[in-house]
């Protein structure tokens, strides 16, 4: 064929350099087909605008399909060739080059976007992944209600406190009077990447010697945290998920230990009593009381409201840590205790300085009641404990004491079987109350008219 003659017609011919620079649209048409008469399905296309490329047209499964291979000033004949013949042998395998194609763009973008993702979250510290986990868990709900409530997100605030700070709070023997910074600080500076178990190890070496039980609460909650980052797409490519469940770091971290002697004697409810009926504050008396008679944990009788008390049913709705809420009896004596209580606020436990509204740190006067009554030291935990031992001589089932203090059901029967009504409750806890104040030489003696304390 001449050089710079025209071709109008869909023909076969040898692709040559001169052939493919002649080959043009013809006037008044909007393209014209060029084929390759040495590889099946390799052509050229001329458009009216002057573009030309290089296409493949076969069949796949019995429908016609096109593809194009690329310009002509870009491929040599040669390379769309070898292109034409790749093309008809992954046709001939039975698959779609439009399919394989765009797999493979999908994997090479994939790819691409894991490798920026890895280079973004490899240099994340765990401050920045850790304030993410707070937010994402804070915000979290559960049938209904938020997973994490007040006292836990405390906690965790708690772990990674900058310090430095005034204590408003009463302080424990030898504590100083500005805060610590919070036990997982040391890591917080970190990459997130670089938190392996053999920094964890570290971590707890110093930790544990410090304050262990502080240590083994922050470890449990890292545990956690990491688990979050390793389901997390942002960070799932740097973070070491397994850096807890090293052998090396499982033996670091303490045993939980339940203090010793933490609990009151059946001897020692007699002074007790009396040393704290004695503390000027009658909140803060009250209060103490109520944690012996109740088993309740320190902060879920210290935010019980008014309108948690229900006088007519004698009963007392507490904030559960665990459950949420529960419900138990409000026993003679303690309604007695409570019903003379000023109604500063919404708190039944009020407190007119802290800013919260309610009574938050009663370990002081708790402590020089002991000092005047000669009783060793006892937490306010301890008086959890002591309702939970002090039970014992009333013999009452240990199902009904659990209830009471808002232990999980221990056994098959109690999770599935057993649901106490409140009566049944009240029957026992006003039994337990009344030993208690039998062995602290109390008369008490409820009355239509109200109630009054006889001291023998």
């Amino acid at each position: 064929m001449a050089k710079g003659k025209v071709i109008v017609k869909a023909e076969k011919v040898s692709l040559t350099a001169g052939r493919i620079a002649g080959f043009q649209c013809q006037e008044g048409k909007t393209r014209a087909y060029l084929w390759c008469d040495e590889v099946k399905g390799l052509g050229i296309i001329a458009t009216a605008a002057g573009a030309k490329s290089y296409i493949f047209q076969a069949k796949v499964k019995g429908q016609s399909m096109r593809l194009t291979i690329g310009d002509v000033g870009v491929w040599g004949i040669t390379k769309a060739q070898a292109e034409a013949r790749r093309l008809q042998t992954v046709i001939d395998t039975g698959n779609d080059p439009r399919k394989v194609k765009a797999e493979q763009e999908a994997a090479k973008d994939a790819k691409a976007a894991a490798l920026v993702q890895k280079q973004v979250s490899e240099s994340v510290t765990v401050a920045e992944a850790w304030q993410a986990y707070i937010a994402d868990r804070s915000a979290s709900i559960k049938n209904g209600k938020p997973e994490w409530g007040d006292k836990h997100k405390a906690h965790h605030a708690y772990f990674v406190q900058a310090g430095g700070d005034n204590r408003t709070r009463g302080r424990r023997p030898n504590e100083p009077k500005i805060t610590r910074p919070g036990v997982l600080v040391p890591l917080m500076t970190m990459r997130l990447a670089d938190v392996d178990a053999k920094a964890i190890a570290a971590w707890l070496d110093t930790k544990t010697k410090q304050a262990p039980t502080t240590a083994a609460q922050a470890f449990r909650a890292l545990r956690a945290f990491l688990t979050w980052c390793a389901k997390h797409e942002t960070y799932s490519a740097a973070v070491q998920s397994g850096a807890c469940q090293s052998d090396n770091v499982k033996k670091r971290v303490p045993a939980p230990q339940t203090k010793k002697d933490d609990s009151l004697r059946r001897a020692q409810i007699k002074p007790w009593f009396e040393a704290v009926q004695k503390i000027g504050n009658p909140v803060i008396a009250a209060y103490l009381q109520g944690l012996l008679l109740t088993g309740a944990r320190r902060n879920e009788l210290a935010a019980l409201r008014w309108a948690d008390v229900d006088f007519k049913w004698k009963s007392l709705t507490i904030r559960d840590k665990v459950e949420g809420e529960r419900t138990i009896p409000l026993t003679p004596y303690l309604e007695h205790l409570i019903s003379w209580l000023p109604r500063r606020n919404e708190f039944v436990f009020s407190s007119p300085i802290a800013a919260s509204g309610r009574l938050e740190e009663p370990r002081n006067p708790h402590n020089k009641a002991l000092t005047t009554a000669a009783l060793p030291a006892l937490s306010l935990h301890g008086l959890r404990r002591s309702f939970g031992t002090l039970s014992e001589w009333v013999e009452v089932p240990a199902g009904i004491v659990a209830q009471i203090m808002g232990h999980k059901p221990s056994a098959i029967a109690e999770k599935h079987y057993i649901q106490r009504e409140l009566d049944l409750l009240h029957l026992w806890h006003v039994k337990i109350e009344a030993w208690i104040l039998e062995q602290a030489g109390i008369e008490f003696v409820p009355v239509q008219a109200g109630l009054r304390v006889v001291k023998k």
